[in-house]
């Protein structure tokens, strides 16, 4: 694993995407199993390692093949769209979002050339970067477009829950018309595939209903015998181990317990909240978040792209408190996604 090269893009400079990945950075077995090399702004990252209180050095570099992997030492390219001071934490900006926009754009390439085998992303502002002219609704929509990707889903995980979505950044009246047969079918088969990236052979795939108790039989809506039965149907036939549709208020549940390795989720909020209830642990006698576990990746694409699971958190943004848990997940995950990629 140790010839293994990541690129970890830094961010939106304003908000927590610098200092989790130097805490990540500062963490000893991350250089046992890689080579991380940062893509991002040299005074964001030596702003960052200094509120946090770390003993780690700053080595530019400028192409991954420079990185040697040492231990105490955070390799990065810097793309120089910040100055010392130029930029404020916890607000939106055109510059941080395009400095956070094009730190993608940079790692794809990368990715695309060979040259790392999986990109790592840390949290960018949606708000940053279209204040900046790039209009996509998140990191998921950036690396389709710039790998070319036509099928594609976002796939959350934490722990014993997984899920994948059918639909995720628009409105919820729009994800509802968009729940066709077809991108239901898709996303089952990106499911299997998901799984089998994150090591699980055979996986069990749960689906879930769009409406209440799964439309009772069409008293509440019709997806579910239109649309949702056929996809399920067809995926039984190509040998895919499916379940459903199952409601929506149990089936999270069932993943949990282990009767499913993945749910395919219909719309954003209905797969994410259950998997950050399931991450994310609060501490109330600190008044802090104690762990934040999960990843978010990109599947269906020709590249690796795995992310934390929460946002840029710019209420903390430059104070040294947030935490790191869920950008050693995307690691983690990202080197495991690397093994099993090769095998698929």
């Amino acid at each position: 694993m140790k010839q293994k090269r990541i690129a970890i893009t830094m961010g939106d400079p304003a908000g927590i995407g610098p200092e989790v990945v130097v805490k990540a950075l500062a963490n000893k077995e991350i250089y046992e199993k890689c080579v991380p090399v940062v893509i991002g702004d040299y005074e964001a990252l030596k702003d960052a390692i200094g509120f946090s209180g770390l003993d780690l050095a700053l080595s530019e570099i400028h192409a991954p093949a420079e990185a040697e992997g040492k231990y105490g030492i955070a390799e990065f390219i810097n793309l120089g769209y910040l100055k010392a001071g130029g930029w404020v934490y916890k607000e939106n900006s055109a510059l941080c979002g395009e400095a956070a926009f094009q730190y993608v754009v940079y790692a794809i390439r990368l990715a695309m050339e060979g040259k790392v085998d999986a990109v790592i992303t840390a949290p960018i502002s949606k708000d940053s970067i279209n204040m900046a002219g790039h209009h996509y609704s998140g990191h998921t929509e950036i690396f389709a477009e710039y790998t070319g990707t036509r099928d594609y889903a976002m796939l959350l995980a934490s722990e014993n829950l997984r899920v994948i979505h059918v639909t995720t950044h628009c409105a919820l009246i729009e994800a509802c018309r968009l729940i066709r047969k077809e991108r239901v079918l898709t996303v089952i088969k990106l499911a299997e595939l998901g799984c089998r990236m994150l090591g699980i052979d055979n996986p069990r795939i749960g689906v879930a209903g769009l409406n209440p108790h799964c439309s009772e039989d069409g008293l509440f809506g019709t997806e579910e015998t239109s649309e949702i039965i056929p996809a399920v149907q067809e995926a039984k036939q190509l040998g895919i181990n499916v379940e459903g549709p199952v409601p929506p208020d149990t089936v999270f549940v069932k993943c949990k317990a282990g009767l499913y390795d993945i749910v395919v989720a219909m719309y954003h909020d209905q797969g994410h909240i259950p998997l950050k209830l399931n991450g994310f642990q609060w501490d109330e006698e600190k008044k802090q978040y104690k762990s934040v576990r999960g990843i978010n990746c990109t599947i269906g694409l020709p590249v690796i792209r795995v992310s934390v699971d929460h946002g840029t958190a710019f209420g903390k943004a430059g104070e040294g408190r947030a935490n790191e848990d869920s950008m050693l997940d995307a690691i983690e995950n990202g080197l495991k996604m690397i093994e099993n990629f090769k095998g698929i």
